[in-house]
């Protein structure tokens, strides 16, 4: 798991960023994907860094 360092909004969804051996990495997520793992979208968008994302599961997981 790595943590989320950034969000930004896509017209289909947000892509998250996050470093993996001091790359930067993105990933993005649909909003349906979003709501199937129960992540609160605006959260997400507005406290990033509340989250973590496990790539190999492509999963967006809070921290809280």
């Amino acid at each position: 798991m790595h943590d989320i360092k950034a969000s930004r909004k896509m017209e289909n969804g947000i892509v998250v960023s996050f470093e993996v051996n001091g790359k930067n990495e993105f990933e993005s997520f649909n909003y349906q994907e979003l709501i199937d793992m129960k992540v609160n979208a605006l959260d997400l968008l507005d406290r990033p860094m509340s989250y973590r994302i496990d790539r190999e599961g492509h999963k967006v997981v809070s921290t809280k």
